[in-house]
């Protein structure tokens, strides 16, 4: 009488013979169930669990599949939330251990009983080789969307900012137009502080992503100050901080970071911006919503992270201090040979080069393909750490992603420079500046954007009148009135208008 347990035979029985063939078949078979988990445990006739591992892994499959086709667009709202990013980091790392897991459990339910020593060894290697192979992409997985996180904490602040607060469903509260002041500073570690050599408001329709770029040169002169301190301090105009300061636009982010007084409450590395955005406002007579600050200086390093730019250079521009020259024609210019090329005044002046820096951050833009951001994504990261400064919430990231897509999608980008002829840069008039810059962000309400704001405070004298967003009223200043007539090198003609960027910039 045979034994209960005589028909069954021990699992060892089960698996394929030692030798090659039964070695190659059991790499083959782990191989097939690294790429659809459970293939090697039902082969191995261990059906519940070849089952389990293979309905777990069309789960995993059928989430990413749906996620990245029928929710791509909730993607954007991910990427630009830390808490999420957070569990998006721990749930790779935790995919991935899972996914070693399976690769070596499938070879030891396959694997020869009767193995020489060097069968085994060869077996062991090829499921290392496997296990680095799932273990490489999830450990950079994990590992840059902690650095994608950390460089998103250390740009982007959280909360309320300007004292307004983010409406999720309505992130524009209703406005037709949001505009953030773009600066470049020349912070470096020779020199003192930061001057903001590049002013340029960007105008964007929340709803078409049409842009206008308004841009101020850096020598401006005899501009009024917000209401309050610093127009107490300076109430027929800037007038700078001794002689070295003569009391240029590029002058009054460094002074209000030296000078606490004309900022109030206001903390250091944020009282530039606040006074250099009301300042703008004033001037433009449109609101500033926000302002982005790049490093001039840590901006090449962006350019090298990228792998350079790629340009068309007009006439030859010197560089350096041993007297190198871009050559005209198409180049790739490194770091360093950008930074020239935006900030060269050699055989030029400011103006020409405020119009090759909109050039510059225009093809960088163009070239910044998902690509380039991949490979090159932990220089990038660490790049814009040391680069950028912004009072832009976290909150408002999302729909600013989804408007930036539609500025890159076709939208119309249009320029505005009040430089000479049509503005005298030490004797500006003000209030056609104002009429200018309104006629260019909104012509059919040209008025309606310089008419006083209802939550800015009357302000003696009839100068601008500045909310705390920074919000402007047009009013008389330094250098033009109401009743003032455009000078003829001022008139408005066909150069005040807007003109396409991608007209100006030679392609």
């Amino acid at each position: 009488m045979s034994s209960p347990s005589a028909g069954r035979r021990a699992p060892e029985a089960d698996r394929s013979p030692g030798g090659a063939g039964g070695l190659l078949r059991t790499l083959a078979l782990t191989l097939a169930s690294a790429l659809v988990w459970g293939v090697a445990h039902l082969a191995a006739g261990r059906r519940l669990a070849g089952g389990l591992l293979l309905g777990l892994w069309v789960v995993v499959a059928a989430t990413v599949l749906v996620t990245v086709t029928v929710y791509r667009s909730s993607l954007v709202h991910l990427a630009v939330r830390p808490d999420e990013l957070q569990g998006l980091a721990g749930g790779i790392i935790v995919l991935g251990v899972v996914w070693v897991a399976v690769v070596i459990r499938s070879y030891l339910v396959l694997r020869p009983v009767r193995q020489s020593i060097s069968a085994r060894t060869v077996g062991a290697a090829a499921v290392a080789v496997m296990c680095f192979a799932v273990a490489v992409p999830v450990a950079w997985g994990a590992h840059s969307t902690y650095v994608y996180r950390d460089a998103l904490t250390s740009i982007f602040r959280t909360g309320s900012q300007n004292g307004r607060h983010i409406d999720t469903s309505d992130p524009w509260d209703g406005q037709p137009r949001v505009n953030v002041l773009l600066l470049g500073g020349d912070a470096a570690a020779d020199r003192t502080g930061v001057r903001t050599d590049s002013m340029t408001l960007a105008s964007v329709d929340t709803k078409t992503g049409d842009t206008v770029l308004l841009s101020l040169p850096r020598n401006l002169e005899r501009f009024q100050m917000p209401p309050g301190p610093a127009r107490d301090r300076f109430p027929y105009g800037f007038t700078g901080d001794g002689p070295e300061n003569p009391g240029l636009l590029n002058e009054v982010y460094e002074y209000a970071e030296n000078h606490p007084d004309v900022v109030p409450g206001v903390p250091k590395n944020r009282r530039g911006p606040e006074l250099l955005k009301a300042t703008i406002a004033g001037i433009l007579g449109l609101r500033v919503d926000y302002y982005i600050l790049v490093d001039m200086f840590g901006f090449a390093d962006i350019v090298d992270a990228m792998g350079g730019v790629k340009i068309k250079v007009t006439q030859p521009i010197p560089y350096g201090l041993e007297g190198q020259v871009l050559q005209p024609g198409y180049r790739t210019l490194k770091g360093k040979e950008a930074l020239w090329y935006g900030r060269s005044r050699t055989d030029s002046d400011d103006y020409v080069r405020m119009g090759r820096q909109k050039c510059l951050m225009r093809a960088i833009a163009q070239q910044a393909d998902p690509q380039t951001v991949l490979t090159s994504f932990d220089k990038l990261a660490a790049a814009a750490k040391r680069t950028l400064s912004t009072d832009l919430p976290q909150e408002l990231l999302p729909a600013l992603i989804k408007l930036s897509g539609k500025v890159k999608d076709g939208a119309q980008i249009n320029s505005l420079q009040f430089v000479p002829p049509l503005i005298n840069s030490g004797n500006p008039d003000f209030a056609l500046i104002r009429r200018l810059a309104a006629k260019a962000v909104s012509p059919e309400q040209a008025h309606a954007t310089t008419s006083p704001n209802p939550s800015a405070s009357p302000s003696p004298s009839g100068s601008s009148s500045l909310a705390a967003n920074g919000s402007a009223t047009a009013a008389p200043s330094p250098g033009a009135s109401p009743g003032d007539s455009p000078s003829p090198s001022s008139s408005p003609s066909a150069e005040s208008k807007p003109t396409s960027l991608a007209a100006t910039c030679p392609s």
